[in-house]
Formats: C-alpha cells, sequence, structure tokens
C-alpha cells in the first residue's frame, strides 16, 4: 500500500509538471534539434566566402590586420568599429571579422544587438568576400528561441532555465514510474510488444515509457549542460565534481599589461597573431580583439588570445595572455595543463549539442532532441485519453 501511495504521489507530480510545461519543453527541444547541425549547414551555404581561393598562397604573405581592417571599414561603412577577427591556422581559409555592440538596455534579441555582422575576407589581398547580419540569420534565431525564448540573453535563461530544471525532476519522476513491480511487467517496459487489435492508446503509453527510459540519461545529460548557461550553481557543481572538490576556478587577472603605451603601434596584433602561431602551429585558429571601445564596454583583465584546436569543437582550447602594448607573450595555458574540472567546463558546450563526438554525436543530440520533443506530446495524450474514457 505505501509503494501504491508513493507512486500515485509521484504520477500526480509528474502529470502537473508536465502539463505546466510541456508547451515550452516541446519549444526548447525542437529548437535544439533544429540547431544540432547549424555548423554543416552555414559551412555549406557559405562555402564560397570560407574559401577565398587564393592562388599559390605559400609563396605570399598575408595583409597586416590594421590595413585588412581599413579595407573593411571602406567596404562596409559601418561607423561602429570591429570587434574581433577569427584567423584560420590554415591560410587557404578566410578571415573572419566581426562587427559586434550590445545594447544592455534591451529586452529582446532583435534589440540587443545593435550591430551584429560577419565579414569574410581574403587575407591576403584584403577583398571583401560576403557580409552576413547575424541578427537575421535562421541559425542565431533558433539558437536565441533555445536559448531564452528571444529575451535578452541575461535573464532569458531563465525563463528556458526554470522549465529545463523541472524538466530534469520530470526525468527523475518519470524513470520511478517506470520502474517495474515485478519481471511480468519489466517484459513490456523494455520494448514494443505490440498485438493485433491493440489501441492507439496502449501504443502511445509504450511509445511514452520505452522512449522516455531509453532517453532518460542522455536527456539528462543535456538538460544539465543546458542549465549551465543559466545557473551559476550548476556551473561551480560541474567544476567542484570534475575537479575533485576545488572550489575556486584557476585566476589568471593578475597578469596584465605593464608596458608603456607608446609602444603599441600598427604591427602590435599581427606581432600578437605570429606568436599564437608559432606556439600552437597545428591548431584550427584562434581570435583576436581590435581593443576598441565599444558601447557595453568593461573591464578586461589582460589580453587575452582564445585558440581553438580542432574545427568541429570548442572542447580542446588554450589560452595565451600577452602584452598588448609590447605584444610579449606572458603565460600560456594550455588545454594539458587544465585540471580536469577546466576540461569541463571547456567541454560543456559541445557536449550539449552533441559535437564532441563529431558527426555522429550531432545525430544521436538530434534524435535525443526530437525523442525529447515528443514526450510532452504522448504524455498529454496519455492524461487526455484517461480523461476522455468512453
Amino acid at each position: 500500500m505505501k509503494r501504491n501511495n508513493f507512486k500515485k504521489k509521484i504520477r500526480k507530480i509528474h502529470l502537473w509538471l508536465g502539463l505546466s510545461i510541456g508547451l515550452i519543453v516541446f519549444i526548447i527541444s525542437i529548437t535544439g534539434a533544429l540547431y544540432a547541425f547549424q555548423a554543416e549547414f552555414t559551412n555549406y551555404f557559405r562555402k564560397e566566402a570560407i574559401y577565398h581561393q587564393e592562388k599559390d598562397i605559400h609563396s605570399k604573405q598575408v595583409l597586416p590586420l590594421k590595413i585588412l581592417e581599413q579595407k573593411i571599414n571602406q567596404h562596409t561603412k559601418e561607423i561602429y568599429p570591429i570587434h574581433w577577427v577569427n584567423i584560420p591556422i590554415d591560410k587557404n581559409l578566410s578571415y573572419v571579422f566581426y562587427y559586434y555592440e550590445h545594447n544592455p538596455k534591451a529586452w529582446h534579441f532583435f534589440d540587443e544587438y545593435i550591430i551584429y555582422k560577419s565579414v569574410y575576407v581574403n587575407p591576403f589581398t584584403g577583398d571583401v568576400l560576403a557580409v552576413y547580419d547575424e541578427t537575421k540569420d535562421f541559425f542565431n534565431i533558433v539558437k536565441s528561441i533555445h536559448f531564452s525564448f528571444l529575451l535578452k540573453s541575461e535573464w532569458g535563461a531563465y525563463v528556458c532555465g526554470i522549465p529545463t530544471l523541472i524538466f530534469i525532476i520530470m526525468l527523475i519522476t518519470g524513470i520511478i514510474l517506470w520502474w517495474p513491480k515485478n519481471k511480468a511487467a519489466r517484459k513490456q517496459r523494455f520494448w514494443f510488444n505490440w498485438k493485433d487489435g491493440l489501441n492507439w492508446k496502449r501504443k502511445n503509453y509504450d511509445v511514452h515509457n520505452i522512449l522516455g527510459f531509453y532517453s532518460s540519461i542522455l536527456a539528462l545529460i543535456i538538460a544539465i549542460t543546458g542549465l549551465y548557461y543559466a545557473f551559476f550553481f550548476i556551473q561551480a557543481f560541474i567544476y567542484f565534481t570534475f575537479s575533485g572538490g576545488e572550489t575556486v576556478y584557476p585566476d589568471f587577472s593578475h597578469i596584465t599589461t605593464t608596458a608603456p603605451a607608446y609602444l603599441k603601434n600598427e604591427s602590435t596584433l599581427d606581432t600578437i597573431a605570429q606568436k599564437v602561431e608559432k606556439v600552437y602551429p597545428n591548431a584550427y585558429g584562434y581570435s583576436l580583439d581590435f581593443g576598441h571601445k565599444h558601447l557595453d564596454d568593461h573591464e578586461h583583465p589582460n589580453y587575452s588570445v582564445f585558440v581553438k584546436q580542432l574545427d568541429y569543437s570548442y572542447h580542446i582550447n588554450h589560452s595565451l595572455i600577452f602584452d598588448e602594448n609590447s605584444g610579449k607573450l606572458l603565460h600560456k595555458h594550455s588545454h594539458e595543463d587544465k585540471n580536469l574540472g577546466e576540461k569541463a567546463i571547456a567541454a560543456n558546450y559541445d557536449t550539449h549539442i552533441g559535437a564532441i563526438l563529431g558527426l555522429p554525436g550531432k545525430i544521436i543530440a538530434f534524435i535525443l532532441s526530437l525523442i525529447c520533443a515528443s514526450l510532452p506530446i504522448t504524455g498529454f495524450l496519455i492524461w487526455w485519453g484517461k480523461k476522455n474514457k468512453k
């Protein structure tokens, strides 16, 4: 009797939580599925801009970054300064410069970015190959719906985060409800055992239970890695767990620029770029900030360069700290130097979208997202079917 009463309470919790957040979970899951192959589609549709097709590049030199910046500004005639550039190690690929200005007073996605444009450039000639308004990009809009329902990302993340937290509770209660009470019941819980004449309600019930069971562990991982972007305590929990109990994340803010400002010149960024490529010649690419003032400007303790090791994933990355005036390398923090907690934090995004396993991981994430999207529908149909018994 106690067991039955316990399951009745769990069933009520599962039901009412499901009815309250079902639509939100459906939207988050569908947008997650749509975003799964974002990189593949973007690379396909932008392939003519990504590959500049310059001939005999081994006998040529890339133009200085400040010269490229001038050429881009002349082409775009934007009133805002370039924020940063993504530089590939493979010089067969175009450089990608970004205009990015964030409005801290905005309350939705389309007002949050005053400008967010990417400019693909041939680094040998300075020719602008393409300019994309990232605020109108299909996948960026899908990502914003998935992340914050097109609301301002700073607090819109909670609008998606809280239902995701509830979804985790539903996964746990769902496993409790799924758990068979005996061996006979167990046979029907692991796979479909449909006989002719079985009504749709029973089939729907089995789809909800069986797909829910097989997806639960991976769905839990996807949900927790998603909560990382909404709640600091999730970030702290992940770091604490994987670092073996460490509570303080490594801090390099004490490593700062000390050289006098007059040493900074037009070639300082190029000096930094050359040093990055010398330290990590086998990396995929890196990002350099141009150091201009911006509308939402905030203090940077030092000049840090993010280095991406792989083309398909961010989870293996390195950071370099430079004196932004002299271009001197002050500190190197490679992937190999990081503790397991740091590596787990670095892998969070790619774990969430499946990219950590390459294309097979994205396929798994896509299928899993569709299953998660189906659970509110099949769950609702179970409730509706019981409520409308003839």
